[in-house]
């Protein structure tokens, strides 16, 4: 049986991409999962994850990694909450993927609805669960969890260099994303296009400089 997982990176970030990752893998090489040491993402130190990467995406039978940039999540909030882009995105990664099961990380409170509506949505025969802590609880999220999570981390130093400065994780609550957000806007008037100006405390910042 193939087995399917789906997870994200770059959810919460008020800085860069969010991406959702599709990993598929046969049952009987969970064993080699398991060997791997692989486990949810956010438990490993960056450099392991990129060595897992590499045997990951060795190991499986196919795997897909969407980029939803800041300006198409900004675009998408005007006509639709974070949940229904949420179901959109993992809706597109199984588009694009084939197998018999497919565990999902709950991007929703409401972890069977957002099982229900993603199938709903790709109108797949596929069996689909989806649960909370599912990146912790299952070996096959755990592992699309990395693959999300590298390209994550990957684009954050993409946009770094491309800025010439630090941006730290991106995240609302680090204190170097926000010295970056006050400091571009002190020095350029605006805020910078890799940031999701819909989320609130971009909104704060800039109306602070105004």
């Amino acid at each position: 049986m193939l087995l399917l997982g789906v997870d994200e990176a770059g959810k919460g970030p008020v800085v860069g991409s969010m991406f959702v990752a599709g990993f598929v893998v046969e049952e009987e090489k969970l064993y080699d999962l398991a060997a791997l040491g692989v486990k949810d993402s956010k438990m490993l130190a960056p450099a392991r994850r990129e060595v897992l990467e590499k045997k990951l995406i060795a190991l499986a039978k196919s795997y897909y990694v969407l980029e939803v940039p800041a300006q198409v999540i900004d675009e998408l909030r005007q006509v639709m909450t974070m949940n229904d882009l949420m179901v959109r995105s993992f809706s597109q990664v199984l588009s694009k993927l084939s197998a018999h099961k497919a565990i999902l990380d709950a991007a929703d409170v409401d972890a069977e609805r957002f099982g229900r509506r993603v199938k709903e949505s790709t109108g797949t025969a596929m069996e689909i669960l989806a649960e909370h802590n599912a990146d912790k609880n299952h070996q096959v999220v755990s592992a699309a969890s990395i693959l999300a999570k590298v390209q994550r981390d990957r684009s954050v130093r993409t946009l770094e260099a491309s800025l010439g400065c630090q941006i730290g994780s991106g995240y609302p609550t680090d204190p170097k994303t926000l010295e970056f957000l006050e400091s571009w806007i002190k020095y350029h008037g605006d805020l910078p296009p890799c940031v999701r100006r819909s989320w609130v405390t971009a909104q704060r910042i800039k109306a602070s400089f105004i």
